[in-house]
């Protein structure tokens, strides 16, 4: 009999315990990507619209650029002290950043140090997110029983959408509760306000963490000078995993972050269709990944890799194009879910691969060091990258160049790690 697909009871606990803090992560990056024009009104006024937009987003992909450095800094100290003090200390930097941003009085109060500490905000949570999913998926990994590991850590990500379709929902009934311009002026912050009341809550339940079983058996736990030797032996690995984390980051925030801002603008959507299409998506994300998660465990992770990427690659910018020629909430709608699609396929089967490619003892690492490139690179700048495409060549479906530009990132990873595969399994032979 094949084992079952349902976590037990404690089980899910233990994954509550340990997805908690993505919550918070997603949530505010949300909120972020969102409210970004009332954020650029009160943070970063400039000349048109097009500049202070810009100089938003440019603030939310720099804290990506802190991630790489957290990644080294805090994903070493979660696999030298384990995960339970590791992703307490990545949470209560986080909620640092997300308490100063919510709480900050704006350009007309402050002047020049308004930005300037909205951007100490973003890279002090850019800095915790470097080792957040990285130990989080880790640790999902290390606890799943054999055969399970795909569904397990897929729940990582599908935490980030339980906050996704939260605060989508909670920006909905803002909306529908205040008008316009009370939004514009301060009704942005509120669920900043209520992130913020959140926190508490998330330490509480995350204290209980434990350590994992295969964390507490290893002999011993590598300094920060053995763990950074062995990252650089073992640089291919992390080089083939930051192309993989490519595709996950780019369709990400293209589907989630930047899609608000991007149904307003080229599509002049109002804000309540914008926040139904955000939470369509956050919920297509929640179903699909858990099944594709345990669908790599029965048919492998490349399959699904492979046709994914490809998928990608092939209809990203044509879907977006046939938007752009027939634009409305219900077509917007369908080409989300059908871009959601695509990424939660990817996503359940590209995290755990990323898992099982790092070495145990500096897994957490590896694994978030892969990650944080991608995402400091190329991810986190989405936004800010299909804005700019958007104004240079005025298509409005250039967003999808830039997903099918990750969706052969992704395929490009998978076909080098099928090699790595058969070269390895070419020496077992000959010995």
């Amino acid at each position: 009999m094949s084992p079952p697909t349902r976590p037990l009871p404690s089980e899910c606990l233990t994954i509550l315990r340990v997805t908690s803090g993505n919550f918070l992560e997603m949530f505010d990056f949300f909120l972020y990507g969102f409210y970004a024009t009332a954020i650029a009104s009160a943070f970063f006024p400039a000349g048109t619209p097009y500049i202070s937009i810009m100089m938003t987003f440019a603030t939310f992909g720099a804290g990506f650029l802190m991630r790489p450095l957290g990644a080294l800094v805090l994903g070493s100290y979660v696999d030298r002290h384990g995960p339970r003090k590791g992703l307490v200390m990545t949470l209560a930097i986080m909620a640092s950043g997300t308490v100063l941003i919510a709480f900050m009085p704006g350009y007309g109060t402050l002047g020049f140090w308004a930005p300037a500490l909205v951007l100490v905000g973003r890279l002090l949570q850019g800095f915790s997110a470097g080792a957040e999913l990285g130990g989080v998926s880790v640790y999902l990994s290390e606890i799943a029983p054999p055969g399970r590991k795909g569904f397990y850590v897929s729940w990582q990500s599908a935490s980030q959408q339980v906050a996704i379709m939260f605060s989508a929902a909670l920006g909905y009934f803002i909306h529908r509760g205040l008008p316009a311009a009370a939004i514009q002026d301060w009704g942005w912050r509120l669920p900043f306000f209520i992130g913020s009341l959140i926190i508490p809550v998330i330490f509480m339940i995350r204290r209980s963490l434990q350590d994992t079983p295969a964390f507490l058996s290893r002999p011993q736990h590598p300094t920060f000078r053995q763990m950074a030797a062995s990252i650089v032996r073992h640089g291919p690995k992390v080089g083939t995993g930051v192309l993989m984390m490519i595709m996950t980051t780019v369709s990400f925030y293209l589907i989630t972050v930047y899609t608000p801002t991007f149904a307003k603008n080229a599509f002049n959507l109002d804000p309540e269709q914008s926040l139904t299409v955000a939470f369509a998506v956050g919920l297509s994300n929640f179903l699909w990944l858990p099944l594709m998660g345990a669908l790599s465990d029965r048919v492998g992770r490349e399959p699904i890799l492979i046709l994914f990427a490809l998928l990608t690659l092939l209809t990203a910018y044509p879907a977006l194009s046939w938007l752009a020629a027939h634009p409305g909430f219900g077509h917007m709608l369908g080409v989300e879910l059908w871009l959601s699609f695509l990424y939660a396929s990817y996503n359940g089967a590209s995290i755990v691969t990323l898992t099982e490619m790092m070495p145990p003892h500096v897994r957490t690492t590896g694994f978030s060091l892969a990650y944080s490139l991608a995402t400091a690179v190329f991810g986190g700048f989405t936004p800010m990258v299909c804005t700019w495409l958007i104004e240079q060549t005025g298509d409005l479906a250039a967003p999808g160049a830039w997903m099918a530009f990750g969706g052969g990132c992704g395929l490009l990873a998978t076909l080098m790690l099928r090699r790595h595969r058969m070269k390895t399994l070419e020496g077992s032979a000959t010995i």
